[in-house]
């Protein structure tokens, strides 16, 4: 027994060391230690990482279908020695507001004298418009007089023009007194109009595609003087400047057939 109680002794005060350093908190500069080793490994074993690559969904490709991703600004003075981009821009210009006034002059529900001054007579001296052989004037809301009294020998070709002017108008001849009635605004007389409007917009988009036409044929006779990438980025703006002006076209026919629909 008291062996054994002497054996205790010696062994107890090891025991509490080794019990104490087990149950010790561990250092938070042991932690940061062993914690960057493990990074260390880690990171030497992670494979590397593979490039990503992103897809156009289909939603995407649908949306951006039909819709122009780049547009050419060139600058008039780079390309002026091949051809004058202003001078395109402002034949394209004319023809949009030829439309305008073509839709102020006969496309109205209301009829006025000044509508007539378009209509083109074919005589003996060639094509001259009705205002230049008549006088033209106002009877009244419902009724427009044409006076042929200075050239009466046009009368004919005159009644003529008025009724194949697309305009519905059936005129009447007294001597050399043209009477032409303004139509009843009538819901057939207003679809005839917004027809009308339909095919002076698709004239003058052919007006358009010949503006074009003839800007292309020039720019192509300068193919031997410039490289062909300047050539296609001239052909590019030109079309891009034609499609913007049958946008224009297209935003007055629809504001037109708007009004006359009511």
């Amino acid at each position: 027994m008291a062996l054994g109680l002497r054996c205790f002794r010696l062994v107890h005060p090891v025991f509490c060391n080794s019990l104490a350093a087990w149950t010790r908190p561990v250092s938070e500069g042991t932690l940061k230690t062993a914690s960057g080793r493990q990074n260390d490994r880690g990171q030497s074993m992670a494979p590397p990482a593979a490039p990503i690559r992103y897809f156009a969904t289909k939603k995407a490709k649908a949306k951006g279908k039909g819709q122009f991703q780049t547009r050419v600004n060139l600058n008039a003075a780079l390309v002026e020695d091949i051809i004058s981009l202003e001078e395109v821009d402002e034949e394209m210009k004319s023809v949009m507001e030829a439309l305008k006034d073509n839709f102020n002059k006969t496309v109205n529900i209301r009829t006025s004298p000044g509508s007539l001054d378009h209509i083109t007579v074919v005589t003996a001296d060639g094509k001259l418009a009705l205002n230049q052989i008549g006088q033209i004037s106002m009877k009244s809301p419902q009724l427009i007089l044409v006076n042929m009294a200075s050239f009466p020998e046009c009368t004919a070709a005159a009644i003529k023009a008025i009724r194949e002017s697309g305009m519905n108008l059936n005129p009447e001849v007294e001597g050399t007194l043209i009477r032409v009635p303004i139509p009843k605004v009538t819901r057939e007389h207003r679809e005839m109009l917004v027809k009308l409007a339909k095919q002076n917009t698709n004239k003058a988009k052919d007006s358009l595609r010949k503006v074009r036409t003839n800007a292309m044929n020039k720019l192509k006779k300068s193919k031997d003087k410039v490289s062909e990438d300047t050539i296609r980025l001239i052909e590019k703006q030109i079309s891009q400047m034609a499609d913007d002006t049958v946008a224009e076209l297209d935003r007055h026919l629809a504001v037109k057939t708007k009004e006359l629909l009511g």
